[in-house]
């Protein structure tokens, strides 16, 4: 049987207090802070393993370019190397042709210098100078030789005279000399400049 009261009483209610006690909330800051703190760990060792990751990925980048780049710089240590060689070689090639009109000239002032009765046996060119020998049958052409030479103004004064003998053939005395001269090749022209206009 079931039974049912209707009569109300009034009970007293008792309200219970939602909420934390000092010690829970204590619990529940620290709790609050250590999962703040574990996630700013993890966000920091999660950005630190992307940075890494880039950095690697970065280094072997520089390193593929490196590689390419010490290929590049050594075609262009052999490119250095050959252009010096061709400037060396052009360089001497122009030497070349620059000197190339002294041994001429200084043959023709020579023979422009020999006067009658006077001929040349042998020259040689060093580089202490020219020697000149050769053989006239009288010491008036040598002495003219000499002479023509200082005057042509294209070797250096004095001209050294090395030796000179008097040797007796059938047909009278020859003289056999030796001469010593500095060829001073001419100055390079001086381009003409055209006259101003006004």
């Amino acid at each position: 049987m079931i039974r049912i009261n209707l009569l109300t009483v009034e009970r007293s209610r008792t309200r219970r207090r939602i909420g934390f006690e000092p010690a829970q909330k204590a619990a529940a800051a620290c709790s609050v802070v250590l999962l703040a703190t574990a996630l700013g760990i993890g966000w920091w060792f999660w950005t630190m393993r992307q940075e890494r990751a880039a950095l690697v990925q970065e280094i072997a980048l520089a390193q593929t370019e490196t590689d390419r780049l010490s290929g590049v710089l050594d075609q262009v240590r052999d490119f250095e190397t050959r252009r010096e060689q061709l400037q060396q070689r052009v360089a001497l090639v122009e030497q070349l042709r620059q000197g190339q009109g002294q041994p001429v000239r200084m043959l023709d002032e020579v023979s422009r210098a020999i006067p009658e009765g006077l001929w040349l046996v042998e020259m040689i060119q060093d580089a202490t100078g020219l020697t000149i020998q050769g053989r006239t049958t009288t010491l008036t052409a040598l002495s003219d030789l000499i002479g023509n030479l200082e005057r042509s103004g294209f070797f250096q004064l004095p001209v050294e005279m090395l030796d000179s003998q008097v040797e007796e053939l059938t047909q009278g005395e020859v003289v056999n000399f030796s001469i010593r001269v500095q060829f001073l090749p001419p100055a390079a022209p001086v381009p003409a400049t055209p006259p101003a206009t006004q």
